[in-house]
């Protein structure tokens, strides 16, 4: 166990090591740090000295260090654009993304298991039919399209919910959050649901998967043989053993979510890192673009490291394989 874990520690320190250095890359070889840090009218005499004072005169190796400490630390300098240190304008949009991603991540786990469950044992009725063809529509219209027919519907149209924005926020010390408020528990419905229909659609589409195969497993013919009822085989038998590559994309597609509610919080305007990274884009503005960089590829890290460690405890092969290896 103690030789597993710290292999998967080595592999997502040697990834973050990489990442970081594609993040440096930015600063270092993506135009000149210093035209964007000052005025046209700056003297060549002081631009030297800039450069000079935030290191860019060292090597390379001496820069990629310092850059990997002041990283790990959570110091990525000043935006360009806002002239505010990234770090506040990243703990500031953080809990408006997180909170998106988690709200989606649940839908798309829990609506996703329970279709999967009964389009895999209702694999011949019409409403699994109907539901498997309308989670290909998920999976197959692009994220912005479904973002801006869902405003059409029920913000133009019905006026229910409202096309933009978080709502109203409270803060509970250093996190502000609209989920204790009216206005954003309705401002998060639309967003949450337009991001998490890709990952839904994978969900149900794997449980369903899962649940046929496992069904016509000769474990599951003993059990019914052996006369226990076919609700308890369905759901303590063939669910619980179907749910374990389920554990894998779920948190792996946290990952993919953060990355990809750019596009989501764009559309709805929400005030979360992704929006804020494609302000960054626009107005090139390089800290903010290698921070965002090395936070998702941090998250992505992490959520596959959990998992790793996850499965050597649900998955008994994983762990017969690792301790046959060690000898």
């Amino acid at each position: 166990m103690i030789k597993y874990f710290f292999k998967r520690l080595f592999q997502s320190i040697l990834v973050m090591l990489v990442v970081a250095f594609v993040s440096f890359s930015l600063f270092t070889f993506v135009g000149d740090p210093v035209n964007n840090m000052v005025g046209e009218e700056t003297s060549d005499l002081e631009r030297a000295e800039i450069r000079e004072a935030i290191g860019l005169n060292d090597p390379i190796p001496v820069q990629f260090t310092r850059f990997v400490k002041n990283a790990s630390k959570g110091n990525f300098g000043i935006s360009y654009q806002l002239r505010r240190p990234v770090s506040e304008l990243i703990s500031e949009r953080l809990p408006a993304t997180l909170e998106l991603v988690f709200i989606s991540s649940l839908i798309a786990l829990i609506f996703g298991t329970l279709l999967g469950v009964y389009t895999g044992i209702n694999r011949k009725s019409f409403v699994s039919d109907i539901i498997l063809a309308v989670s290909l529509l998920g999976v197959s219209l692009p994220t912005f399209v479904i973002g801006i027919l869902f405003i059409y519907l029920f913000a133009v149209i019905l006026g229910v919910l409202p096309s933009f924005g978080r709502g109203e926020v409270v803060s509970i010390g250093f996190w502000t959050t609209g989920l204790l408020t009216i206005s954003g528990l309705k401002a998060i419905i639309l967003p949450s649901v337009t991001l998490s229909l890709f990952q839904m659609t994978y969900i149900i589409r794997l449980v369903r998967a899962e649940m046929m195969e496992i069904l016509q497993t000769d474990y599951i013919k003993f059990a019914r043989a052996r006369g226990i009822s076919e609700k308890k085989i369905q759901y303590k038998h063939a669910l619980k053993n179907g749910l374990i590559p389920v554990i894998t994309i779920a948190g792996i597609n946290i990952g993919t979510l953060v990355a990809f509610s750019i596009i989501t919080e764009t559309v709805f305007q929400w005030p979360g890192m992704g929006f804020l990274f494609i302000q960054a884009v626009k107005f090139v503005d390089i800290p903010i673009m290698s921070a965002y960089l090395v936070f998702i590829a941090f998250i992505f890290v992490m959520i596959n490291f959990i998992v790793d460690i996850l499965y050597y405890f649900i998955d008994p092969r994983i762990r017969v394989k690792s301790e046959s290896a060690n000898g």
